[in-house]
């Protein structure tokens, strides 16, 4: 029998499969049901800082600077009469799940600045989360702010969120940061204790007939996993963090493209949106019953298989494989 265990941001987990942050954790009804779909660790709903700052002076500027954006399964940043619920809810949420669960319930904080992050994640930690996930979901519209400037933001959450628990803390990332490797590593030396890849930008859409911006969510697709693979393959190894895929797990040959890639953990909310908890079991087996026909003995070894540091052309990762595409593409169609 295979060996399907896993360790991810120092958390020993059943196997790779996490249920992320989705609607699907509002309650302990459904936390309590994707645990007994199998799920080997749950992300929580996420807690947006708004919701912490709406009765401070920040407030105002929270809520005017940059542009509209909407984090998980979401809409836009909710009005603070939209939250479906506070912070004190959220830590009874959380007090409540753990109590009803076995497996880790990480809690999730999203937000752009550090500024009353460190008092609620140390009162997350002690309503008794296993870890904290930090989705620093930030556009930055402002035309005169910088890369560096941006990427000190994230640094800069991360830790503050650090210095106040001693529960793990994962960042969860966006894909576009110019040097992705430095900003890893940066996080790395910052304490991160895992790196989730990658976050999805849900730009907004037009409505011609009223003239309106407008909001649509439309869930992922496996073919999004191209670029969270190739950034899990290049890191492999190359720093302290777990890494943890997320972003159009759909099969379970997803997952094992993941894990092969060097994942630590592969998390998925469209497709449990779609299919329902129980399609964690279906992920789980379909791993296992490939496993078996390939003569893996454990998700140890497979790990990082697939990854820049062991694969036997590395340049496939870079810019050979983009030539070579270009070339297969065209060869295909020449007259």
């Amino acid at each position: 029998m295979v060996d399907l265990s896993t360790t991810y941001m120092g958390l020993p987990l059943k196997h790779p499969v996490v249920a992320s942050a989705s609607p699907l954790s509002e309650s302990v009804d459904g936390i309590k049901r994707l645990e007994d779909a199998g799920a080997a660790a749950i992300v929580m709903f996420s807690l947006f800082e708004e919701q912490l700052q709406h009765e401070s002076e920040a407030f105002d500027h929270l809520t005017t600077s940059g542009t509209e954006s909407f984090a998980e399964s979401l809409t836009y940043f909710p009005m603070v009469e939209d939250y479906h619920v506070g912070p004190d809810r959220y830590l009874d949420l959380i007090r409540r799940a753990t109590e009803a669960c076995d497996i880790p319930v990480i809690a999730s904080l999203n937000g752009i600045t550090d500024r009353g992050w460190t008092d609620i994640a140390r009162q997350m930690q002690e309503a008794g989360a296993k870890g904290i996930e930090l989705n620093v979901y930030y556009i930055p519209a402002d035309l005169g702010m910088t890369g560096r400037e941006v990427e000190d933001r994230y640094v800069d959450v991360l830790t503050a969120v650090k210095r106040s628990v001693t529960v793990p803390v994962a960042m969860k990332l966006s894909p576009f940061f110019s040097a992705m490797g430095d900003m890893a590593r940066r996080l790395d030396t910052a304490g991160a204790d895992a790196l989730v890849l990658f976050n999805r930008f849900y730009q907004p859409d037009f409505d011609l007939e009223k003239l309106e911006v407008k909001s649509n969510l439309n869930l992922s697709a496996s073919t999004e996993m191209r670029l969270p693979l190739l950034w899990i393959a290049v890191l492999h190894g190359r720093i302290r963090p777990s890494l943890a895929a997320t972003t159009g797990v759909h099969a379970a040959e997803d997952v094992v493209k993941y894990l092969m890639a060097g994942a630590d953990a592969v998390m998925s909310t469209s497709a449990l949106l779609k299919h329902g908890p129980g399609f964690v079991a279906t992920l789980v087996d379909g791993v296992t019953a490939w496993m078996e026909r390939r003569g893996y003995s454990g998700v140890q070894q497979m790990k990082g298989s697939m990854s820049q540091a062991n694969v036997a052309d590395p340049t496939a990762f870079e810019r050979a494989n983009y030539i070579k595409m270009l070339e297969s593409y065209k060869s295909d169609y020449v007259l």
